[in-house]
C-alpha cells in the first residue's frame, strides 16, 4: 500500500507531515509513504529513519498551493504542487490514497478535476466523524457543497453508508437528514424534496435527524448541505471547547473542586482524547476515484498520522468500490421506474 503525503500543506508544516509520515510508517510495516515537498525544507526534520528508510520515498515537488489564492487556478497552473500531483498518481495508481493538511479548496479542486469523481457521483462531499457518546458518526457534508440539490444529498448518504461499511465496520448503517423537526413534512424546500428520495434509496434512512439529536447517538450518518454541515461542525467545535474551559474553571475555583479534579483527572482526560479531532485526523473526500483524506490544518505529528491511518483503513475497506456500487444500484433503480413508466 502506498500514500502519498503533502509535506507542505498545514499550519506546523512540513514538521508535522514528516513526523507524522514516519509515525505511520512505523505503525504500519506493510506501508509505503512518497513524501513530497520542498526537499530542502523536509530533510531536516527527517532525524534517524534508517528503521523505514526503504519504505520513504522523498519526492521534490517545488510549487505550494496556499490559502490565500485561488484553488482551481492553483490545481490548474502549479503542477509541480504535492496537491496535484497526488491526486495524479492516485488517478494512475502509482499510489492509494492522498493525505494532506494543506488548502481544502485546493483538495476539493485536484479531487474534481485531477483525480475525478466516481461515474454518476454529482458532487463529493466532505464528511468528518464526530463523537456521540458511543463511538463515532460521519457528518456530511461538512462545507464542500454549500448549495445542494436534492439528488447531491440522496449520494451524500451512499457515500456516508459506504464509509461507515468500509471503515468502521458497521454491517447497516442508520442514514438520517438533518431538519428542523423530526416530522417528513417539516423543513425547507431542499429536504422536503429530499425526504422521499432518500426513502427510495439503497440504504437503510431513518428520517430526519434535529440537531439536538445528531450527536446523541440517533444516526450513524448525518446528511445535509455543506452550510447546515459546516455550522455543525464548527458549533460543536466550539461548544466542545467552551464547555471544557467551564468546567476547569469552576473546579480550580475553590479547595473541594480541586480536590474532586485530581479525583476525577484520569476521566477527564478519556473525554478529552474522546472530543480531541487528533485521534480522527481529519475529513475523507468521499465520491472521488481514490482515498482522499484533508487533515485538519493545525495537525501536529499525532494528528497528522491519525489522518494517514484513516486513509489505510479507507482503502483497505474498499470504500471507493462500494460507493461505486451503491450508485449503480441506485441509478440502475431509477433507470428502471424511469422504463416502466413508459
Amino acid at each position: 500500500m502506498t500514500i502519498y503525503v503533502d509535506a507542505m500543506g498545514g499550519d506546523l508544516a512540513p514538521e508535522a507531515p514528516v513526523k507524522g509520515a514516519l509515525r505511520a510508517l512505523r505503525q504500519y510495516p506493510h506501508l509505503t509513504i512518497i513524501l513530497a515537498g520542498k526537499l530542502d525544507e523536509v530533510k531536516p526534520f527527517l532525524g534517524d529513519y534508517e528503521d523505514v528508510k526503504d519504505r520513504l520515498i522523498l519526492e521534490e515537488e517545488p510549487e505550494v498551493i496556499t490559502n490565500h489564492e485561488s484553488p482551481v487556478m492553483g490545481v490548474r497552473k502549479k503542477v509541480n504542487s504535492a496537491t496535484v500531483q497526488g491526486m495524479l498518481k492516485v488517478r494512475s495508481g502509482e499510489a492509494d490514497g492522498f493525505v494532506s493538511a494543506g488548502s481544502t479548496g485546493a483538495t476539493l479542486a485536484g479531487g474534481m478535476f485531477r483525480l475525478g469523481r466516481i461515474p454518476g457521483i454529482e458532487r463529493p462531499a466532505l464528511a468528518p466523524l464526530m463523537p456521540n457518546g458511543r463511538g463515532h458518526f460521519l457528518l456530511i457534508d461538512c462545507g464542500a457543497n454549500v448549495d445542494c440539490k436534492p439528488e447531491y444529498l440522496v449520494q451524500f448518504g451512499i457515500m456516508g453508508d459506504a464509509y461507515m461499511r468500509g471503515v468502521m465496520g458497521m454491517k447497516n448503517p442508520r442514514i438520517g437528514l438533518v431538519n428542523i423537526g423530526a416530522e417528513a413534512e417539516k423543513g425547507n424546500k431542499l429536504v422536503k424534496e429530499t425526504y422521499p428520495l432518500m426513502e427510495k434509496a439503497p440504504y437503510n434512512f431513518i428520517g430526519n435527524v434535529e440537531a439536538r439529536d445528531v450527536p446523541l447517538d440517533q444516526a450513524d450518518v448525518c446528511v445535509t448541505d455543506g452550510f447546515g454541515g459546516n455550522l455543525i461542525l464548527k458549533y460543536t467545535e466550539g461548544l466542545a471547547s467552551a464547555l471544557l474551559g467551564t468546567i476547569k474553571h469552576e473546579l480550580m475555583a475553590d479547595t473541594r473542586g480541586k480536590i474532586a479534579g485530581l479525583i476525577a483527572k484520569p476521566a477527564f482526560k478519556r473525554v478529552k482524547k474522546t472530543m480531541s479531532s487528533d485521534e480522527i485526523g481529519g475529513a475523507p473526500l468521499l465520491g472521488v476515484q481514490g482515498a482522499v483524506i484533508k487533515a485538519h490544518g493545525s495537525s501536529n505529528d499525532y494528528a497528522f498520522c491519525s489522518a494517514i491511518s484513516q486513509c489505510v483503513k479507507m482503502i483497505d475497506g474498499n470504500v471507493v468500490k462500494i460507493i461505486e456500487e451503491g450508485v449503480a444500484k441506485m441509478l440502475a433503480a431509477e433507470s428502471e421506474a424511469a422504463s416502466s413508466e413508459e
